[in-house]
């Protein structure tokens, strides 16, 4: 295991939440990997922490399916499986339907330039020939949240935001494969322009393909993963 990330201090948070939350972040990012052992010694070491903190962490994450308990071998990230991604997709596509639904009807002047605004910022991002796939998934994040926000159903936006960290693990699987980063860009425009005219249908498949292209790609992926072990 190499060295790669570091304790994020919260004044605010208990060391176990902070111990948590780091690791939980290293695994959803990818810096911790598919079918890397997590050994308490040696995490509690990187993180100048006693392994207490390590161990309640590790079984929380165990509980959220991000890390998976071996015999003989201890705590692994838990793979990405087509099984673990489809049931998360499935749930984001209906979701994501109605966001941009709803949206057409109610979102705001101030909201719309924002969203066009994501939608440049994520495009030039994307064009770059050295891409930062972290700060990608950050843009793609925050113009998604527009249009989240823009429903004003606080019931919906909480689904969302339930969703979106589960959600975040395989949007970095996508955004690892620059071939579709183009795609990406001209499906975020339709749906934006969609938005713009008020058209409910043509921004609910737009919506709709985004996560099918995002699903086809991301089984590419594990298969390619697959074949490499």
């Amino acid at each position: 295991m190499q060295e790669k990330f570091q304790l994020k201090m919260d004044q605010f948070l208990p060391l176990r939440d902070v111990v948590f939350n780091t690791l939980r972040q290293a695994i959803l990012t990818g810096e911790l990997k598919p079918g890397e052992r997590l050994m308490e010694i040696h995490l509690a070491d990187q993180l100048g922490v006693s392994r207490t903190p390590i161990r309640e962490a590790i079984r929380k994450l165990e509980l959220e399916g991000l890390v998976t308990m071996i015999p003989r071998r201890g705590a692994e990230v838990a793979q990405i499986t087509e099984k673990s991604m489809n049931d998360v997709l499935e749930v984001r596509r209906a979701v994501d339907a109605l966001c941009v639904e709803l949206a057409c009807e109610r979102i705001t002047a101030q909201e719309l330039e924002r969203l066009g605004e994501a939608c440049e910022e994520f495009a030039r991002e994307a064009t770059k020939k050295e891409k930062d796939v972290k700060l990608l998934a950050e843009k793609d994040v925050a113009l998604h949240d527009i249009i989240v926000q823009a429903t004003g159903n606080q019931r919906l936006i909480q689904l969302v935001n339930n969703l979106s960290e589960q959600m975040y693990r395989y949007r970095f699987e996508y955004l690892k494969d620059f071939s579709q980063h183009e795609k990406l860009v001209e499906e975020h425009q339709v749906i934006y322009e969609s938005i713009v005219k008020k058209d409910k249908e043509t921004a609910c498949e737009a919506a709709k393909l985004h996560i099918d292209n995002q699903k086809k790609s991301i089984i590419r992926q594990i298969r390619l993963d697959k074949g490499k072990n």
